[in-house]
């Protein structure tokens, strides 16, 4: 059975909000977000101060899109409102784990006693900061710095030991103001 739904979105002072043939780009006090954006069958309007996504005959699968645009349109403008922070915490028994950042790489040196670092690099428009054993990842894009911070948890994986006795590793603590 198709529906009339619509979503509102309200668009704060200061930030800047722009449809360009599929992009949408928002720009706030932090920076910009960037998205390409799929409106087709969809009525996108951006009036006064708010941002309207719907559709008159909504089937269940124009629904879901309405609801995951509106969710990723509120998370660019909070981005760009105040930028997502993750943090993460090094942890380690055995060897001392030393973090460094060059350039766009992390380099996680003497873990578990290697002689190799392990090496994770991370994209344009995410900060790494490392402040001895906590590591900060900060991005105006929520999915950029939850990535990042997947990417440093996921190069200290430890295979083929038990995972009682090595616990060894770089944890997420703290996910976008949530505590883990």
């Amino acid at each position: 059975m198709k529906k009339e739904i619509f979503r509102e979105i309200e668009i704060p002072s200061g930030i800047e909000v722009k449809l360009d043939n599929g992009m949408l780009i928002i720009k706030g006090k932090e920076g910009e977000n960037k998205r390409e954006i799929n409106t087709r069958d969809l009525v996108f309007e951006i009036k006064d101060s708010k941002i309207r996504i719907g559709n008159k005959k909504s089937t269940k699968s124009d629904k879901k899109r309405i609801q995951t645009l509106t969710a990723h349109i509120r998370n660019m403008i909070e981005g760009v409102q105040n930028k997502f922070i993750y943090e993460l915490k090094t942890v380690f028994s055995h060897f001392p784990i030393t973090v460094e950042v060059k350039g766009n790489d992390v380099l996680v040196k003497n873990f578990l006693g290697e002689k190799v670092a392990r090496k994770c690099d991370f994209p344009k428009g995410a900060e790494v900061k490392v402040n001895k054993e906590r590591i900060t990842v900060s991005s105006t894009d929520k999915e950029l710095a939850g990535q990042t911070a997947a990417n440093l948890e996921r190069v200290t994986k430890i295979r083929n030991r038990d995972r009682r006795v090595f616990q060894d590793g770089i944890f997420i603590i703290n996910k976008a103001g949530r505590e883990m």
